[in-house]
């Protein structure tokens, strides 16, 4: 029997009270050392939905899982039709703030590195340089047979090609690139194989119900033994790819920080909950730290 993943939380009665100052994450920050795990939360403000959030995706959206994806050719076939379309709007977003906030925290020294379960690349965009994709990144394609990884980029290339004339309007898009798109609208979209072995094409990003990659999450592991504290931004922790972290910092005692509008599956291990929109909350937090924050657009 083929288990779903977890895709949703509810939150108890008994979780500690969030916080409106922002002084405990500049405090935690200016004594450095600080690991980041950023989720969806943080790329809202770039036009990219969440998944959980009031109007988040999950509302609409039951999201790809890599158990559907390898064994049903016409769960792939709607995959890449949505997926292609909701590339165009993907690309054209943009770090914003938060994004800025963080690589101004890592250019001024203050942290050991950032974990991010985007597959957005906005961190790098934003000037960061110390990133771990846990999820991967909508960036590149693998091929499922001989492993040989290319860029999305001539993917959809390949694709426009197969597929001329196929333009229809979406109804939104999900944090994971893949559009709205209603299952009529998908037609007889051409899914395109691999060019070196003709074998299945799929996004370099881990799919709900897929494994992240043992030895990414060895680093990952070893980032957080190696920091001071964790500092979790606009992710519900509602996955355990995200949450073991925030288990592991909290069980050797280093302090957990989130800042989070609504609660999270993590909040008991957290020293402290900021319950205040990402983008302003850091860019306040690098003013107080005396750290450029570069406008939108630059690094």
């Amino acid at each position: 029997m083929r288990t779903r993943p977890t895709l949703s939380w509810t939150p108890t009665g008994d979780l500690p009270p969030a916080g409106t100052d922002p002084e405990p994450v500049a405090e935690a920050l200016a004594a450095g050392g600080v690991l980041v795990l950023s989720g969806a939360g943080l790329s809202t403000e770039s036009g990219i939905p969440d998944y959980r959030s009031e109007g988040g995706s999950l509302e609409r959206h039951t999201p790809m899982t890599y158990q559907d994806f390898v064994a049903d050719p016409r769960a792939r076939r709607r995959y890449w039709a949505r997926s292609h379309l909701g590339l165009r709007t993907f690309s054209r977003a943009r770090p914003n703030a938060g994004h800025r906030a963080v690589a101004a925290f890592e250019r001024g020294g203050l942290l050991s590195g950032v974990i991010t379960q985007n597959v957005d690349g906005l961190h790098q965009a934003a000037g960061s340089a110390d990133v771990v994709e846990l999820h991967g990144g909508l960036d590149r394609v693998v091929c499922l047979s001989c492993g040989v990884s290319s860029p999305r980029a001539a993917l959809a290339v390949r694709l426009s090609r197969a597929n001329e004339g196929f333009a229809p309007v979406v109804a939104g898009l999900n944090p994971d690139g893949d559009a709205d798109l209603a299952e009529a609208r998908v037609g007889d979209f051409r899914v395109v194989p691999c060019d070196v072995c003709g074998g299945v094409l799929k996004p370099d990003v881990v799919f709900f119900g897929e494994a992240v990659p043992p030895a990414r999450v060895a680093r990952c592991r070893a980032l957080v033994r190696s920091a001071t504290s964790l500092l979790v931004l606009g992710s519900s922790l509602t996955v355990m790819s995200g949450l073991r972290f925030v288990r592991l910092a909290a069980g050797l005692g280093k302090p957990v920080l989130i800042v989070n509008r609504d609660p999270t599956r993590g909040d008991t291990h957290a020293v402290t909950r900021v319950a205040l929109p990402l983008g302003a909350t850091l860019t306040e937090v690098a003013t107080r730290l005396r750290l450029p924050v570069g406008e939108a657009g630059t690094a």
